[in-house]
């Protein structure tokens, strides 16, 4: 009978992580190599195999998106470029094959963001003894530490955050009770099972190879042959005769007569197969169990209990594994693309594209479009703009950040009630000399405006009176601009209302008026009128008029058509804002 070990399933214990005097990084496992164990239980076990490749694609599902890649392009094109398919679905593969991940971040030069990201193998990676403050601060990396020697040398990165230097490790796991340096895999209970198939899988493949058992005896009753001729007999039955179709091993026996001829009994269990069968379940079972698989068709898997092999079932179980195990996973790592992503001052709402199909989705409760996007990685639906237009918006209507020289008094809606300018801002600036919001705000060249005086100066904000959850792109990219203090002067929207932006929503495809019209019919958004006063030069002072100090540029017209509509949204005007020749 072939080799096949006896496996104790009760002797089995978590990995241990072991602290060596002297040395600087900490030991996983006792032999220091439990990643490659759980490789190897990879390789072995296919059943593991089969549910880790599965479980890792479902958390990647179709790569990573963004609710606000719409609102927010730049952001979301340079997330795209930072984290690349080939990177994101390595680390879902690690992260889930051995329970944490490692990413390789990558610095600009003056190390103002963070120019690129890789995948990092994270066997080869060792934690560094924490420091006094309970912190990690750096990991070794050695290429093969099975090969490891005391001789060896290892190269030092540091962790995420933790130095100057131009490439850091951002370690990611999640939290097990226990552990610090290391995080066990979700399926920690289940790898002696996975050990168990590999036994009897080898069991069997072994037996396949010589035959299954001893089955026949030959027996030579005409005297003894010499050492060689033996050899050359041997041979040639073997190879006549063994193999897969046939009997397979057989017993050479060569004696003077028949009296003393060999007698060969084999031990055979009656109900073997019975046993090995039973072995082969109850590890896939456990496995799937390990792994919190409640139905194994999710994974390919055939499963003769009738489990999940109805629509509804398969529903249920499929909404179960996403909540409970690959939503988990997902928010891990987006959780380590945040950071990345703020270093670099980018906000986006990340999300990964899901595999399941559209009806095993769960949307019973969800009524905002963002969590349904989420939910089936199907974008809004929206009227977008063509990729000319989009670039029309970008080149004419570009607005500013107020520089933190500046902060702003008063916003109001434009009315034609409204006192001029000069008084509003007089008024303001020297009654709430006190109570002047202060907002910092990076700095950026722009041009004069028409209403621009000495110390103060008026900005138009794109702001929203009613929310659809439907908005255009158009609005959805005016919108994010607003959320980071972009402002536009008078000639701005001018010029764009000139240039045709928008104009795809206009009558029979004409240019229109953006102060007027904003993103088109049934627009729910309108400009805001915004005061903003020169910090150092207005405390007690008296307010000059522009016209002193500076030239008023003369290539504007100093009213446009639609200034005077810029406080009505489209939604609130006749006919929603179509032009009166619509239906014409």
């Amino acid at each position: 009978m072939s080799d096949l070990r006896v496996i104790n399933l009760s002797s089995y214990a978590t990995p241990k992580i072991i602290e060596y005097r002297n040395k600087e990084w900490i030991a996983y496992g006792e032999d220091n190599n439990y990643f490659k164990y759980l490789i190897d239980r990879y390789n072995g076990s296919p059943t593991n195999n089969a549910v880790i490749n599965a479980i890792s694609a479902m958390i990647f599902g179709k790569g990573l998106d963004a609710t606000d890649s719409s609102s927010k392009p730049d952001e979301y094109a340079q997330m795209v470029s930072l984290f690349n398919n080939d990177c994101v679905r390595k680390l879902c593969y690690d992260l889930k094959l051995m329970g944490q991940c490692a990413i390789q971040v990558i610095y600009s030069k003056d190390r103002n963001r963070i120019a690129q990201v890789e995948h990092f193998p994270v066997e080869t990676l060792r934690a560094e003894k924490a420091s006094k403050e309970g912190d990690i601060e750096g990991y070794y990396y050695f290429s093969d530490w099975s090969e490891y020697k005391p001789t060896s040398k290892l190269k030092r990165i540091p962790a995420f955050g933790k130095s100057r230097e131009a490439i850091e490790i951002l370690y990611v796991k999640p939290y097990r009770a226990g552990f610090y340096y290391y995080s066990p895999t979700d399926y920690t209970g289940g790898t002696q099972y996975c050990e168990l198939e590999e036994e009897v899988s080898n069991y069997h493949l072994n037996n396949i190879k010589n035959g299954l058992a001893p089955s026949m005896l030959i027996n030579f009753n005409n005297g003894v042959p010499n050492e060689e001729e033996r050899e050359m007999i041997e041979q040639r039955i073997y190879q006549k005769f063994s193999g897969t179709s046939n009997a397979g091993k057989f017993i050479l026996a060569f004696n003077d007569n028949v009296e003393s001829s060999a007698s060969i009994e084999p031990v055979q269990l009656s109900d073997a197969h019975q046993q090995y069968q039973f072995l082969s379940e109850e590890s896939t079972k456990k496995i799937l169990v390990s792994h919190r698989v409640v139905s194994p068709m999710l994974i390919g898997i055939k499963d003769q209990t009738g489990l999940g092999n109805n629509a509804d079932e398969l529903k249920t179980a499929s909404i179960l594994l996403d909540n409970t195990v690959i939503r988990p996973f997902q928010h891990l790592l987006i959780d380590a693309f945040d950071q990345i992503l703020a270093y670099n001052k980018i906000a986006l709402k990340l999300y990964f594209k899901t595999l399941q199909p559209l009806e095993f989705t769960d949307l019973e409760n969800v009524e905002d479009e963002e969590t349904k996007e989420e939910e089936t990685g199907v974008k809004l639906k929206q009227e977008d703009l063509s990729d000319e237009e989009f670039d029309i918006i970008l080149d004419e209507l570009r607005g500013e950040v107020i520089s933190n020289r500046w902060e702003e008094v008063d916003a109001r809606e434009y009315s034609e009630e409204n006192e001029n300018i000069e008084e509003w801002a007089i008024k303001n600036i020297e009654s709430k000399e006190q109570q002047l919001e202060k907002k910092s705000i990076d700095s950026k060249k722009s041009g004069f405006s028409y209403l621009d005086k000495s110390l103060y100066k008026v900005r138009y904000k794109y702001s929203q009176k009613y929310s659809s959850g439907k908005s255009r792109q158009f609005c959805r990219i005016m919108m994010a601009r607003s959320g980071r203090g972009v402002v536009y002067r008078l000639e701005d929207i001018d010029k764009a209302s000139r240039a045709g932006v928008n104009k795809s929503f206009g009558h029979k495809g004409k240019a229109y008026d953006l102060f007027k019209y904003k993103g088109g019919v049934n627009c729910g958004h309108f400009f805001s009128e915004v005061l903003y006063r020169l910090k150092s030069k207005t405390m007690k002072k008296k307010i000059q008029n522009y016209d002193e100090v500076k030239s008023i540029p003369k290539s504007y017209r100093p009213r446009p058509a639609g200034h005077k509509k810029a406080k009505v949204a489209p939604k609130d005007m006749p006919n929603n804002g179509h032009h009166p020749n619509y239906n014409k």
